[in-house]
């Protein structure tokens, strides 16, 4: 009889350490736990890649937290769409538009900016959520640039596969290869170290990027804008499921919008409101 009821104390602990292993790694929402429940399995898992090196915008905290603009607007609009379940995986921001090629993610949320470029590979929601304009960074005590054709023969630092790289090369296209074009391999703040220090001339930035990678003032914008556009999610073209979670997406944006939702976590997050300056 001992035996017996060992043997069914065992499968019982068992049982309840398979239920908590299931849910490790994931950060659910309390809110939809209910909603899931309900409907048994309607609620689709939706994977969101984002990075952790941008400061303010997707990054870890002190407390070891994933937060920023873009994480927190994707927490926002995941409370408003109960059919989905968003789970942000992070990644090296080079990786990001491989992984949505690859099906290992569904969406990017990085302050991915709208260009022809991108825009002939992948597929873009219709609602910015953001609008910004691209700068030349220079060191605080440089006066002798204010143009492309002045970084000729420079080092200009650039990540791989980003908006500002491609205005690099497409300078580079029509110019010989002019400049030279140093690709990052660190985070975003680094910028400042490069520059600083003289190992690269200038890197290129959105406007509203200078003090969150720059909070001590090393650096300045110089010339004027290379280019602005509007800042969107990027989903797999040619896809139906993924134009059906945009075009959703798109809804609770709008949401987010006229309740003031989205302009207040830009203020909160970038400083101001970039969010009404759309182009759209």
């Amino acid at each position: 009889m001992r035996k017996t009821w060992t043997l069914a104390a065992l499968l019982l602990l068992a049982g309840v350490m398979a239920g908590c292993g299931n849910g490790a790694g994931k950060t659910a929402d309390p809110a939809k736990e209910g909603t899931a429940n309900a409907s048994s399995g309607s609620v689709k898992k939706i994977v969101v890649g984002t990075g952790t090196n941008f400061p303010k915008v997707c990054f870890i905290d002190e407390n070891g937290k994933l937060t920023g603009f873009d994480v927190e607007l994707v927490r926002e609009i995941d409370k408003r769409l109960p059919q989905y379940e968003f789970e942000l995986q992070t990644q090296e921001f080079a990786n990001l538009l491989l992984s949505l090629e690859t099906k290992k993610i569904d969406f990017v949320a990085h302050e991915m900016e709208k260009n022809p470029e991108r825009e002939q590979k992948y597929l873009f929601n219709k609602e910015p959520y953001a609008h910004w304009r691209n700068k030349i960074l220079v060191a605080k005590d440089n006066d002798s640039i204010h143009s492309l054709d002045d970084l000729k023969g420079k080092k200009v630092l650039t990540g791989a596969t980003s908006a500002e790289a491609q205005i690099l090369e497409n300078y580079n296209k029509k110019n010989n290869n002019a400049i030279n074009i140093v690709y990052q391999s660190g985070a975003a703040r680094d910028s400042v170290s490069q520059i600083t220090s003289g190992r690269v001339e200038a890197t290129i930035g959105a406007d509203f990027s200078l003090p969150l990678i720059d909070p001590q003032g090393k650096l300045k914008t110089t010339g004027d804008d290379l280019s602005e556009a509007d800042i969107l999610f990027v989903f797999r073209k040619d896809d139906p499921e993924s134009q059906k979670l945009a075009d959703d997406i798109d809804g609770a944006i709008k949401e987010l919008k006229t309740d003031g939702t989205l302009g207040k976590l830009s203020k909160q997050w970038l400083g101001d409101d970039f969010t009404a300056d759309s182009k759209q």
